[in-house]
């Protein structure tokens, strides 16, 4: 146990450790709603006025993860990274001198992304898979709707709300003005659809109504 935690919280396999404990805590405060499940997606994916696809929209898109939440192949990337810093210190960086190791250490860190991203890449695109068949089609017709918010908040970086269609009910994932933050239970309007990333753009029911 002891030769475990000093492996674990050495260079270089510490900071995958940190960057695992961060996506464990994420996953425990999703599962109890205290956190969105598709913030982080809302934050880093797009950026926080136009709602735009970022960077690390595109290196999603390049891998096949579309779609995919980002925390999700964060921490897949990061149980791979851990594995092969901590088996190459375990065997190898352990036995070399100071210098020498931490030199070889941020080689092993940064060598190990590129395996753990084809891992991820390999393990999740049929995920990205099926939840792009699972994905609500494009519905120009839905704009001017009312609904609920769903989720703990609806802000510029992500949300959901339920409309109603008729049946079930439509559960979409939605963006407030740059601004503008509606809690669980705001009834809300659809006036935009973001084609860019399939969400919808919506405002307060009331301000909707004085328009």
């Amino acid at each position: 146990m002891i030769e475990f935690l000093n492996t674990t919280l050495t260079f270089p396999t510490l900071l995958y450790s940190v960057l695992l404990a961060f996506c464990t805590v994420y996953w425990l405060l999703a599962a109890t709603g205290i956190v969105d499940f598709d913030a982080v997606d809302g934050w880093l994916v797009t950026d926080g006025d136009g709602a735009e696809p970022t960077a690390i929209a595109g290196m999603l898109a390049k891998l096949g993860l579309s779609g995919v939440p980002l925390m999700l192949v964060l921490t897949v990337l990061a149980i791979f990274g851990w594995l092969i810093t901590y088996f190459a210190h375990l065997w190898l960086l352990q036995h070399l001198p100071d210098t020498v190791r931490w030199i070889t250490g941020a080689g092993v860190l940064v060598a190990a992304l590129l395996p753990g991203m084809l891992v991820t890449s390999v393990l999740l695109r049929p995920l990205a898979s099926v939840i792009a068949r699972l994905r609500p089609p494009v519905l120009p017709s839905v704009l001017g709707r009312a609904g609920a918010v769903i989720s703990p908040h609806v802000d510029h970086a992500g949300g959901r709300a339920q409309f109603d269609d008729g049946g079930a009910g439509l559960i979409l994932q939605v963006r407030a003005l740059p601004g503008e933050r509606f809690g669980r239970g705001d009834r809300v309007v659809l006036i935009e659809h973001l084609e860019s990333e399939n969400t919808y753009r919506v405002i307060s029911e009331a301000a909707f109504q004085q328009q």
